[in-house]
This record gives C-alpha cells, structure tokens and sequence, in this order.
C-alpha cells in the first residue's frame, strides 16, 4: 500500500466517525441544495444548458492547441505577456523571478485552485515574500494553516463558532462576534492589504482565445481588488481553462453560479484583457498569464479520460458524493477532492501513487447525475480502475482474489457447493484486508440459481 493510500484510510476512517464533523457538512450541503432548486429555474431546459455546454467544452479541448495560441497572440497585442509552464517547479520559478524583478514583499491572492496545486503560498513564503489570501474562506483557512476543505466553499467543515473562536485566537477578537462581525475585522484587515501590495495573483474561471481575454467570477470582489490595485497582476490558469469564443460566457457564467452556488449569475464577473492601457485611469502596468500543464497533457492523451478536462470546477460533484460527505475533503490528501479530484489525481499525479482515490467511490453515479457539463464521473472512476491493473499496479493479493472470483462465478457446480457458512467463513480468512475497513462478506444461504430450480419445480 501506498504512502497515499494509507494516509487516506487513516484520515478517512477518522472522519466518517465523527459525527459533528457530518453535521456541519450535512448542513451547510443543506443549504447548497435548497439554492441550486432555485437557481435551476432560470434554464427553461437545464439538461440542454448542461449538453450544450459539455458539447463546447469539447470544441475547445478538441482544438485545446489552435485555441491556446489564439489566446496568447491576442493577449500579448494588448501588452500582455504568456508564460508556458510544463510543470509546477517552472511555474513557481517564473513567479518567483516576476517577484524578485518587482522588489515585491507582499502578494495579495484571490481564491485560486491551481495556486493551491502547485503550492505558491509555500514557495513564496521560503523566499521571505507575505502571501495574504483575500477570499474570506481562503483567509479562514490560511489562518488555520490548512488547506481548502472543498473547490468552491474553502472553509465549509468550519461554523460560525469555529471561525470566531479562530479569529479570537489568531487576530485578538471577541470569541462571541457574529458572522456579520468576523466579515467586517476580515475585511477591514485584507483591505489594507491591497494598496501595499506590489503583486496581485489571480486564477481564472475561463480563457478566452478569440480575444485573448481572462474570465473571472467571484462574489466578494477580492479578485477585482487583487488584480486592479497592485502595479503587477499575475494570472495562474490550467490549460483546460479555454473558451473559444465571448459569447460562450452567456451559458458558462450563469451554468457555473448555479451549480457553484444557487446564485442566477455571481455578484462580480470581469473580463481582462491585458495591462493597463493609454488613457485608462485603473488596472496593473503589468500582466501575466501562466498557462499550466502540470499533467493535464496526460489527461488530453487519453481518449477515454480527455472528459475530465470540461470540468469548471462548480463543485457540485462533491456536494453530491455520500463518500465526501462522509469523509470529508482533507481525507482525500490531494488538492481537487471528490469525484473529480479522485479522476484527475492519478493522471496528474501519478496512477500507482493514486489510484486508490477511484476506489472510494460508491458508483452511485449521483456525480455524474449532478455535473454541470454531463461528464460520466462514475465511468471515468471506473476506467481509472481499468487502467491501473492494465498498467499493473494491481498488488498480488487484488489480484489473486480476481482470478478465484472468476474462475468460481464461472462454474456453476463451485457457486452453488457448500452452505453460505462455510462460505463465510473461507472467505472472510482468505480475504482479511477486506473486512479492515468493511463489515464481512456474508452469503445468502441459497444462491438465486437454486432458489430458481426450487421455484421451477413449485410451478
């Protein structure tokens, strides 16, 4: 077993047995539910929002090389410069000499994924540089020195009590401020952040490769603040990111809010184009965009696997999993968590390393049932199955147990021999690693073939 894969059983048995840890999840998922209902209502058909949307993702990552050499010679005619990073080690390099050239001492960030994929807060910080997270959640958990519970609500795991208890230990406030209160000391401290920053570090929802422009849309504004204040705006975006065209952001936009949040469309929705222009009074004097790899190549080289790469990153697969909320996002060790996160992980990161991630799963199919984009998650968890015992990462135990499992399912004499006992009790000692972390393998007395012959013979 994998370093990964028992950190991940130690986590997750942890978790699925506590029980206020379920009810905050429960709770806060609650709410996500009841606004999703609501904000579906704004698509006369919802199933055809969602195929159209899975049909131009799939354009895009079709022609995923065309659309990304569009973007980059539009955005560099505005000024704009494009960094292609094959990996994270040359991504955080490249930040880290924009930040040296720049004499910078302070970064303001808003929520960003793939900045917690390659970990630039920690790069940052070994090279005497504060790196201050702007997005409420993200400053929640910045605090607590942990990372993101979840792709869209960062500190979800986390009530009202638990963050004004963390305040009052971190930053000297009243243990008893109420939610309105904690907002306003954040906010009163991120925004003094801002004007004394050098550098501003953004994600982004979408590219745009027909004029070279970046999509952003958040619901606090700290994205806005982050790249508009500051003299240097740097842009971190995975590849997979792209849009061929403005107009498709009349059904992203709207599709992601409501499977994001609940919301019609999210309070802030920019789109930037480049640095600051002649005779524009606001904006960075300078711009970056960081198109990051770091795997995602392997997932395009998969034909079956490719799918993955329409995801926008909504989250509502996570809300959906029994797994997850079960066991909760930091069990699953990795950056994305949840069902897309156990389907990319293996191919970002490695499958023998991994491939545990697609085996916590119940193939419930609720995933698939809720993506914004229909890609078939239970399937994708499935082929990850497929492709680790082709790769043959499969261990001698898994697959012996396969092979007398096929060989008895294939004879019906061995199927049927012996009382479910017996059954048990052989197979329970044959197959101890089962039963660590499942309750035991238990045979019906009959099997259905003799139930059928009785039932034959009744008529």
């Amino acid at each position: 077993m994998t370093e990964s894969a028992s950190s991940f059983l130690a986590k997750s048995t942890i978790k699925a047995a506590d029980l206020e840890h379920r009810r905050k999840i429960n709770f806060n998922i609650g709410k996500y539910n009841a606004a999703v209902a609501l904000g579906r209502q704004q698509f006369s058909d919802i199933d055809l929002a969602r195929e159209r949307a899975k049909n131009l993702k799939w354009r895009a990552i079709e022609s995923l090389d065309q659309r990304l050499e569009e973007f980059e010679s539009h955005f560099t005619r505005r000024g704009g410069k494009v960094i292609w990073a094959e990996n994270a080690e040359e991504a955080l390099h490249e930040i880290r000499q924009i930040c040296v050239e720049k004499k910078c001492r302070m970064v303001v960030k808003s929520k960003s994924m793939v900045t917690e994929e390659i970990h630039l807060n920690k790069m940052l910080a070994e090279n005497g540089i504060e790196s201050v997270e702007t997005d409420l959640g993200e400053y929640i958990q910045q605090l607590d020195d942990e990372p993101p519970y979840h792709i869209v609500t960062p500190a979800m795991h986390k009530s009202k009590e638990d963050v004004a208890k963390l305040f009052a230990e971190k930053l000297g406030t009243d243990p008893k401020l109420s939610a309105e209160e904690l907002t306003l000391v954040a906010r009163y401290i991120l925004r003094e952040k801002y004007v004394t920053a050098e550098v501003g570090i953004t994600g982004a929802n979408f590219l745009i490769s027909d004029m070279g422009a970046v999509a952003i849309t958040e619901n606090e504004g700290n994205a806005r603040l982050s790249c508009a204040w500051p003299k240097t705006h740097i842009v971190v975006v995975g590849i997979e990111k792209i849009l061929p065209s403005l107009t498709d952001l009349a059904l992203m936009w709207p599709l992601l809010a409501t499977y994001g949040t609940g919301q019609r469309i999210t309070t802030y929705n920019s789109i930037i184009t480049g640095p600051r222009q002649p005779g524009e009074t606001d904006g960075p004097e300078e711009m970056y965009v960081v198109l990051l790899d770091n795997g995602r190549t392997n997932l395009l080289m998969n034909a079956k696997a490719r799918e993955a790469l329409y995801c926008i990153r909504c989250g509502a697969c996570l809300n959906a999993c029994p797994v997850y909320k079960n066991i909760g996002g930091h069990s699953y060790g990795t950056t994305y968590s949840g069902p897309i996160g156990s389907i990319i992980t293996p191919h970002l990161n490695g499958m023998k390393e991994w491939k545990h991630l697609s085996y916590a799963s119940t193939l419930c199919g609720n995933c698939t049932e809720v993506c914004a984009v229909k890609i078939n998650l239970h399937e994708l968890l499935l082929e990850n199955r497929f492709e680790s015992v082709e790769e043959g990462d499969a261990g001698f135990g898994e697959r012996t147990a396969w092979k007398i499992w096929r060989q008895v399912s294939l004879h019906r004499r061995l199927m049927n021999m012996g009382n479910s006992k017996m059954k048990n009790k052989m197979v329970n000692s044959l197959f101890k690693g089962w039963s660590n972390h499942r309750s035991e393998l238990e045979f019906p007395p009959k099997t259905f073939n003799e139930l059928w012959k009785e039932e034959q013979k009744l008529l």
